[in-house]
């Protein structure tokens, strides 16, 4: 082979991987997992197995997490059983615990030490009701210290709870494939649901797919966007991928895409001026959640007397159908 021949032959490159790629779910879980990577609330679909109980109990970032009606109701239930509890503790002490138990029957009794428990957890003290005996005396005493410890933690959790920095982004229920500037384009909008302010928002966009061929192996492809960031983002963001012939859209159809267990990965960040700090969050598109050929309505309201531009957040996921070229 001459040397004309030699610069001509194809070159056979070792392909190497990203190890990175997958953003951190593994090999096993990229190659055997058949839900979806991520929820459209951002939680994960992993399950860890093995840790006992106690290793894995983690009180305090549960009720960080929960939804408040969950917590609410956590303090509600623990309040109730913590003075049933002491209530109890009350009518064993004795028919002269508590100055009002000698006249009455026991079920009666501990009606008034769930109520006196009440008064005593809360440092109310009516004094309509005291302790009268030793035993009596003691348990005040527990309590009061249970009292005082158990609001300064329910406090300290309230507290967190208020100043952790969250975003609250909506995205619209589906993303779809429409015309854009004589080419197609992907897009998903989202908004602010607060009425914070977020500075600085980042937007990365990954393709997550089975590979041609049938094979059980998965690719990342990191997606371009016509804008990746925005600074400032008072109202509403559309995100656009340009499906162009360095798109892995590029040539899809809604069948051959349907095909591949696709799904698109989607982190945000931006920087939230309320708390000085760095907010996140993130969701996904499965490609049953994709919808072809059709177009976002406008999210805008007419233009009022005083010039002010709204949108109305109830039409962030309205799209209308239109023919693809």
């Amino acid at each position: 082979m001459t040397a004309v021949d030699e610069r001509r032959a194809p070159q056979t490159v070792p392909r190497t991987e990203d190890p990175n790629a997958d953003l951190g779910f593994g090999a096993v879980v990229v190659r055997e997992s058949r839900q979806r990577f991520l929820n459209r609330d951002g939680s994960f679909n992993v399950r860890r197995e093995g840790l006992g109980f106690f290793q894995s109990l983690s009180v305090y970032n549960h009720l960080l997490t929960i939804s408040w009606p969950k917590f609410l109701a956590y303090v509600a239930l623990s309040y109730v059983t913590v003075n049933m509890l002491f209530a109890a503790l009350y009518v064993s002490a004795g028919a002269h615990a508590l100055t009002a138990f000698s006249n009455e029957r026991v079920p009666l009794r501990f009606v008034t030490a769930f109520f006196f428990s009440v008064q005593t957890l809360a440092t109310i003290g009516y004094g309509s009701i005291a302790p009268a005996n030793l035993t009596a005396n003691l348990l005040v005493t527990v309590e009061s210290l249970v009292g005082l410890l158990a609001f300064a933690t329910i406090g300290g959790i309230v507290f967190a709870r208020f100043a952790r920095p969250t975003a609250r982004l909506l995205f619209s229920e589906k993303a779809i494939v429409a015309p854009y500037h004589g080419i197609t384009a992907l897009m998903f909008r989202i908004i602010n649901e607060r009425n914070n302010q977020i500075v600085d928002l980042v937007a990365k966009v990954m393709l997550s797919r089975r590979k041609v061929g049938g094979t059980a192996d998965r690719e990342f492809i990191p997606l371009t966007l016509e804008r990746d960031r925005v600074a400032f983002f008072p109202l509403a963001w559309t995100v656009v991928h340009p499906i162009d012939e360095k798109s892995p859209f590029f040539g899809e159809t809604e069948n051959t895409f349907g095909k591949c267990d696709a799904e698109l990965l989607i982190m945000l960040n931006g920087f939230d001026e309320t708390f000085s700090q760095t907010v996140h969050t993130r969701s996904s598109y499965k490609g049953d959640e994709m919808v072809w050929g059709a177009r976002f309505t406008s999210m805008f309201n007419p233009l009022g007397d005083d010039g002010v531009v709204s949108v109305d957040i109830r039409r962030l996921s309205e799209h209308e159908r239109v023919p693809l070229d």
